[in-house]
């Protein structure tokens, strides 16, 4: 016998899918965007985070008018740009500094930025106190040490003796994900490109009012972050995937920027303090398969983690967060819902990875150069339609 729309049967009982117990496996940007917009859909939240300190580090993040859209759908919208920059082009520049073009940015919530910069403690700050106002549980330190499935609910064995039975488990565990791995051992490891991205802040000057974005072998930024902070992004060839000591990391990011134009030189000689440097390799992963198994879901960078040439790793990240909250609310059954997220997903978040790389793999000479200021507008483009 069919059950209504938005409706499964548990043990023979009709239960409402809005009512689902959900459990979250990870408190970054997807966890917590996802625990926000389920709470709001009306299910019952717990997150799991492995950090006990539940910290970020300290640098920033650019988020386009499809992020933008993305919080005033969660009703995050004053709170996120109280704590941004917000700005409405992007400006670029050949390597030796000469401006190229300005790049209009779509404004996608009237009244509103195109784009936002935004420091990562402030929005993981906004994202964790919005998640626990709204009423979903946060246990720290704390991670998933066994998962069975039974077709009717997930049994959950934690780190910490504890245990729970949830209607749906997500995971939102990042690019290493522990749960993808448990679901989908055989799935592809993330794969590193080649390169590697350096970042630090900066006082913000006046003049510094949208993205400047520097083409060439080496890749350059300056993202405005508040009215008084931004940072700076280098993406350089790292050949054989070198780890570099604390101990030394501003002397490392200096040298990358020897022939930097005369803006970015300047501001090179600022990076004396190694504990100020965050260096990451660049690595990538997308999940071509199903994105789930049974009542076990995965969103974020634990299925599409993308390389930050375009900036959407977070954006697609929170989209991934609305569709599935959407779909969990009108679907007639977990694994509709499920498919019907991934259906919606798929072809946009294969792009940004894709075509991510691609400017990636340009850098570093594998293709022919690429127009930055086409690249951009060919990403506003994508992200301007609706998700």
């Amino acid at each position: 016998m069919a059950t209504p729309r938005g409706r499964v049967r548990v043990r023979g009982v009709e239960k409402p899918m809005q009512d689902a117990r959900v459990l979250i496996v990870g408190g970054g940007i997807a966890g917590l965007t996802s625990a926000i917009a389920l709470r709001r859909a009306g299910h019952r939240v717990e997150v799991i985070e492995r950090d006990p300190t539940w910290s970020v580090y300290g640098v920033g993040i650019i988020q386009q008018s499809n992020v933008v859209r993305a919080m005033s759908m969660l009703g995050l919208l004053e709170d996120y740009l109280g704590a941004g920059f917000g700005f409405d082009h992007v400006d670029v520049f050949r390597p030796d500094g000469t401006h190229v073009a300005t790049v209009p940015s779509p404004k996608l919530t009237p009244g509103y930025p195109a784009n936002v910069g935004i420091a990562r403690p402030a929005l993981h700050k906004i994202l964790g106190d919005r998640a626990k106002a709204c009423g979903a549980q946060v246990r720290l330190g704390v991670v998933v040490d066994s998962l069975r499935d039974d077709g009717r609910g997930v049994d959950v064995a934690f780190s910490d003796g504890s245990e729970g039975r949830f209607d749906v488990v997500i995971g939102a565990d990042g690019l290493y994900s522990s749960i993808r791995q448990m679901i989908f051992p055989d799935a592809p490891p993330p794969r590193f490109t080649g390169q590697g991205v350096w970042r630090h802040n900066f006082e913000r000057p006046a003049d510094l009012v949208s993205l400047h974005v520097y083409d060439g072998p080496i890749g350059m930024g300056l993202v405005p972050l508040s009215q008084h902070l931004m940072y700076m992004y280098v993406t350089t060839p790292e050949p054989g995937n070198p780890r570099y000591p604390r101990e030394g990391l501003a002397a490392a990011m200096r040298s990358k920027l020897q022939h930097a134009p005369p803006r970015i030189a300047e501001l090179a000689e600022r990076i004396q303090d190694d504990d100020q440097v965050v260096y990451k390799p660049l690595e990538w992963q997308f999940l071509t398969g199903d994105w789930h198994k049974g009542r076990i879901v995965l969103v974020g960078d634990a299925v599409h983690a993308t390389t930050p040439h375009l900036g959407q790793g977070a954006g697609m990240a929170i989209e991934d967060s609305l569709v599935l909250a959407e779909e969990l609310s009108r679907a007639g059954s977990y694994e509709e819902a499920f498919r019907a997220y991934r259906n919606r997903r798929f072809e946009r978040c294969k792009f940004i990875v894709e075509r991510s790389r691609y400017i990636c793999e340009s850098q570093l000479g594998l293709h022919p150069p690429v127009d930055q200021a086409f690249e951009t507008r060919q990403m506003f483009e994508v992200i301007a339609a609706p998700i």
